[in-house]
């Protein structure tokens, strides 16, 4: 920090997290003392707090209700903090608290009480943020927000509110984070009221407001015009390249597809839950062994858990023609597993098998249940893909079990990142500890420890990641998952492409439908300049994984002027998200640069 008396002020990125006492002033004073103990105690607790704390990176400020707290670590850090503090405070009910979060400029200053602080923009715009929110209020900055938005594990927690006025006039993006059980999902009662008052307008000012938009939009698309000069030689050169890389309007459905839908839990106990999706993970993940199977990926198939099901419908939406349901229930040490294979297009039933095992010998069903519908739909084994499907991935039940728990934790869970990570390595390490042999756990581990280092940059993790890794490949080399972990590791730990991209290569050999390589791979041959193979593996992972937004795709499409096959890509990401604005303004711009098509891309521009 600059100390006092520098001539030169030096600015620092500082991430902010402010919060609140909400009704505050109305308490009496020994309850406020109280409550301001309490709210110290639960944030100085939090692990943001404590590892920034001993770092040396960060600075706190009390405010009388409340509190700020300056992070110089990363853009999650006040997040993952905020999430702390959320949970925490779950025990103290009359704790209501409001949060804000901006990152910005601050610089050093010396306080009344000759203490070293900070202040600048970045703090006032975390509490402006804040005062916009509610009792249980999670609000980010739209520039906070953008930044987490490239770590898939925040984006659906991200809800836009727009902009809003705050004190000076100024305006500023807000964005509403929550999930299931953190935050708080309401409309602030600030934006409600301005939407509100905003829709009394009377007839004649909006007609004035609607005659200056389209004013405003006009010069836009003039502005966009005179673009175009500079856009038009390389739309032209790229044209070659947009004929060479643009996906066909009308994919044919492979005879030899396939979706696993999630399996219901039949057992008494409805904790059992994790084991039923754990079988029909075991099931897909066996069955996007099969090169000359299309596998449709995990993501998108639980989209249907719980759903009433119309399976033409469903194989549609998915690209595929059959079908595979199933009932799972557990007793004690035994499972029933019931499955069928339909064939989508008359809903005919190809095959059913009912198995009663043992949890140890329910252990190798997958790959027997792989075998049989790879036989049915006449998909052709290679003698690496028999000997893979025949192979156990551990003799141990309970083992399996713990692995399958951690399988689930890892999709399922809402928790804040430090406790995401804690219980996820320690389910894995209890299932390495009782079978030490057991491959799949140490990649699985592996790449919890590699993702989590990405995250954090914690040196210890490094080792870990590396070292689970490559007993994985010991215990079993021909293991795909093993070949991804190290991958994995390269890419994200290391930053060795080239390296990354050898494992990579291994990895899809053994796991040709895996969305997870194909996008891994796909982004280091963007990073690289590789743009029709970049292409080529997302335009893969997406039509394995159907029904996520294909956000990489539009950025790759974008990035070399394809722009028929970017409006396309936006136009499926519309169809399933319709109330998103940007989709629609970049559109607009497409039917500017492309056709000088001004009615068209104003008709965008409005709908936004």
């Amino acid at each position: 920090m600059t100390q006092e008396g520098s001539s030169d002020v030096e600015l620092e990125i500082a991430h902010v997290l402010f919060i609140d006492i909400v009704g505050y002033s109305n308490l009496l004073i020994d309850r406020q003392r109280d409550l301001v103990n309490k709210l110290n105690t639960i944030v100085r607790e939090t692990d943001q707090f404590k590892s920034a704390e001993a770092a040396g990176k960060l600075v706190r400020l009390p405010t009388g209700d409340g509190m700020a707290l300056a992070f110089f670590t990363n853009p999650e850090a006040p997040l993952k903090c905020a999430i702390e503090i959320s949970q925490r405070g779950k025990d103290e009910p009359e704790l209501a608290l409001r949060m804000g979060l901006h990152s910005g400029p601050v610089s050093g200053v010396t306080d009344v009480n000759d203490r070293s602080n900070v202040a600048g923009i970045g703090i006032n715009m975390a509490q402006r943020v804040m005062d916009c929110g509610d009792a249980g209020h999670i609000l980010l900055s739209k520039r906070v927000a953008d930044d987490l938005a490239q770590y898939g594990r925040w984006r659906s927690q991200l809800h836009e509110l727009g902009e809003v006025e705050v004190k000076h006039g100024v305006k500023v993006g807000i964005v509403n984070f929550y999930a299931d059980n953190i935050g708080n999902a309401a409309l602030p009662e600030k934006i409600a009221s301005t939407r509100k008052e905003q829709a009394s307008v009377s007839k004649s000012e909006q007609a004035r407001a609607r005659a200056k938009r389209r004013g405003l939009e006009l010069i836009l698309l003039l502005a966009a015009i005179l673009i175009i000069g500079l856009s038009i030689f390389a739309y032209r050169a790229s044209r070659e390249t947009m004929k060479a890389t643009a996906p066909s309007v009308a994919e044919a459905i492979p005879e030899k597809s396939i979706a696993v839908l999630p399996f219901e839990n039949l057992s008494m106990e409805k904790e059992n839950a994790f084991f039923a999706d754990g079988i029909q993970d075991d099931v897909l993940t066996s069955l996007t062994k099969i090169a000359d199977l299309k596998v449709i990926s995990r993501t998108s198939v639980m989209q249907y858990r719980g759903t009433t099901r119309n399976l033409r419908e469903i194989a549609q939406a998915l690209g595929v023609n059959h079908i595979l349901e199933g009932t799972v229930r557990r007793d004690g040490n035994r499972a029933l597993v019931n499955v069928q294979l339909i064939d989508a297009r008359n809903d005919r039933h190809i095959w059913a098998q009912r198995y009663d095992r043992t949890i140890a010998d329910a252990i190798g069903l997958q790959g027997e249940l792989a075998t049989q519908i790879a036989t049915e739909l006449q998909a052709k084994l290679t003698p690496a893909e028999k000997t893979s499907l025949g192979t156990k991935p551990t003799n141990n039940p309970d083992a399996y079990v713990i692995y399958l728990r951690a399988l689930d934790y890892e999709e399922n869970a809402e928790t804040s990142p430090a406790e995401y990570y804690a219980t996820v390595d320690q389910l894995y390490a209890q299932a390495i500890a009782l079978d030490p042999k057991f491959a799949l756990a140490h990649a699985r581990a592996s790449m919890n420890y590699s993702n989590q280092f990405w995250q954090t940059h914690e040196l210890p993790l490094k080792a870990k990641a590396r070292t689970l890794a490559e007993e994985a490949l010991r215990l079993s080399p021909a293991l795909g998952e093993a070949h991804l972990a190290l991958g994995l590791y390269f890419d994200l730990v290391e930053k060795d492409y080239s390296a990354a991209l050898d494992q990579f290569a291994i990895a899809l050999t053994a796991l040709p439908n895996n969305v997870e390589v194909l996008q891994h791979r796909a982004r280091i041959y963007r990073r690289q300049g590789r743009w029709r193979e970049a292409i080529a593996g997302f335009e893969q992972a997406r039509s394995l994984n159907p029904l996520v937004a294909p956000a990489e795709l539009v950025r790759t499409y974008w990035a070399v002027r394809d722009w028929q096959a970017t409006a396309d890509a936006i136009k499926r990401n519309l169809a399933r998200e319709p109330d998103l604005p940007f989709p629609r303004i970049n559109l607009a711009k497409i039917e500017v640069v492309t056709n000088c098509n001004l009615a068209a891309a104003r008709a965008w521009w409005r709908s936004v």
